[in-house]
């Protein structure tokens, strides 16, 4: 009722607006006429029941207004009849009450007992008193209740009533609720624009996902103690289309991979985003495969149900799509995991040639760069000094040597001597671990020339199409190539 009565006034506002959109949707029925029955009939401040009363307001029905007057009359009679009682027995601790076993009944304290009359009928000892009734209290009780419950009932069937003649709007309250569900929906996303620097993205069809200072629109907001770091991203379908990220636990990739996602459905669905510049090609839909989860219930592992998920991806997923990976392949042993994570990526920048942000842990994944044209590595900084390391959250272009996981153990709680041992591990493994041998295919013919790849991309590189993006992509690509 209190939406209907501010739709004329929301009506006149919306019809102000520059906004084509805006003054279609304000193009909704304000539906006077059941406005006015609810106004009339409903109480402003009935109970959640429907069958207790107190649902009908005063003057929408003569019969209800009657029992109710009987019912107020009611509570007049008990006072005066409680007065009475006292005068006549001269118990001036004799009051008159009521409950749901009982009924209406005269509740006298043990130290006046003697001065109950003859006509007082016995209905309940208590430890400190005794519950009596009369004729004309039992009287009065039959009266009284009978006109509550009839008030009830009435109250009911008018309610039923009252329900059965707005059927016939249900079909132009929906159409107006939708209208104004779709001015309330723009509305709020303008208002998360205005309060937190949003900036209108441009939509393109030519595959390139181009961000500034992108942020994450939840993940900022949650932040007390310390400000949220905008990162870049630049994603396209040839040379920069599928992006390998590694850096530390608790770094930032999932993070900038979910924000990349939600900017882009922000974009698609006309809302300004969290970025200083964002330029947005369509995507018809976006796939992910994050977090860990087991289906106990359907016999499935955090494995299997992984691998279901990246099935998904790869039957489904086109060129237009955008696909977010998050440490697949990490539910089996390494070397398993680590074959598959870089079959499915080789297969879908390959095969699917679909847009893709992959964070792993899996360091060799960052070779695919030096073999793939359009597999670029990302990587989350981190400032160490001394014992210290300092998580930077700012993604830049290349690639980690490190996952930190034993420090993020000791920022649990870990005990020390857990900790500690586990650093003589890591130290025994890393000792251990030798250059694989190159196989017969990987070794240089001694009669063949060596080629400077650096070189040869010099020579078929266009400077003066170059941004400044680009040429510092390129630079760490060729770094990585020594």
């Amino acid at each position: 009722k209190h939406t209907l009565q501010v739709l004329p006034d929301l009506q006149i506002l919306v019809k102000q607006a520059q906004s084509t959109l805006f003054r279609t949707l304000g193009d909704f029925e304000t539906l006077p006429e059941v406005y006015s029955l609810l106004d009339r009939a409903i109480h402003e401040e009935a109970p959640l029941t429907i069958k207790e009363g107190g649902i009908i307001k005063a003057g929408y029905s003569a019969e209800i207004d009657e029992l109710r007057s009987l019912s107020s009359e009611g509570k007049n009679w008990l006072l005066d009849f409680e007065s009475r009682e006292k005068e006549k027995t001269g118990i001036r601790s004799l009051k008159v009450g009521y409950n749901r076993v009982f009924g209406y009944y005269i509740e006298v304290g043990n130290a006046n007992r003697h001065a109950v009359p003859l006509d007082y009928v016995r209905k309940q000892t208590l430890v400190n008193a005794e519950r009596f009734v009369t004729e004309e209290l039992k009287n009065f009780e039959e009266k009284i209740l009978g006109a509550r419950d009839r008030l009830h009932a009435l109250e009911h069937e008018c309610f039923l009533e009252l329900r059965q003649e707005l059927q016939d709007y249900v079909g132009r309250i929906k159409t107006s609720g939708r209208m104004i569900a779709g001015l309330d929906v723009l509305a709020g996303l303008a208002q998360a624009a205005h309060l937190n620097n949003y900036v209108r993205p441009q939509l393109g069809q030519d595959g390139r996902i181009e961000v500034k200072a992108g942020r994450h629109p939840v993940v900022e907001k949650y932040l007390r103690e310390s400000r949220f770091v905008p990162n870049d991203l630049a994603l396209d379908n040839e040379g920069y289309r599928f992006a390998v990220i590694t850096g530390p636990n608790m770094g930032g990739k999932s993070t900038y991979m979910r924000q990349a996602a939600l900017l882009v459905i922000l974009a698609q669905m006309g809302s300004f985003v969290p970025a200083d510049y964002a330029r947005i090609g369509l995507v018809d839909r976006i796939f992910t495969r994050v977090g860990a989860a087991d289906d106990l219930s359907g016999g499935q592992s955090t494995f299997m149900v992984e691998m279901l998920e990246l099935a998904k991806i790869i039957d489904h997923a086109t060129q237009d799509s955008l696909v977010i990976l998050d440490e697949v392949g990490r539910g089996t042993s390494t070397y398993d995991g680590l074959s598959i994570a870089q079959a499915a990526s080789e297969y879908i920048h390959e095969n699917l040639k679909v847009k893709t942000l992959f964070a792993t842990h899996y360091h060799e994944l960052t070779q695919l760069a030096q073999k793939h044209r359009g597999i670029f590595n990302l990587s989350v900084s981190v400032l160490e000094t001394g014992d210290t390391v300092t998580f930077l959250k700012k993604v830049l272009p290349g690639k980690a040597d490190k996952s930190y996981g034993i420090h993020v153990a000791k920022l649990a709680g870990i005990p020390l001597k857990v900790i500690n041992r586990a650093y003589t591990i890591l130290e025994g493994l890393e000792n251990e671990q030798r250059p694989a041998p190159q196989t017969a295919w990987e070794q240089i013919s001694l009669f063949k020339e060596d080629s400077n790849q650096v070189l040869e991309e010099l020579e078929k590189l266009n400077v003066d199409e170059l941004t400044p993006r680009d040429a510092l992509l390129l630079i760490y690509r060729w770094k990585e190539l020594r």
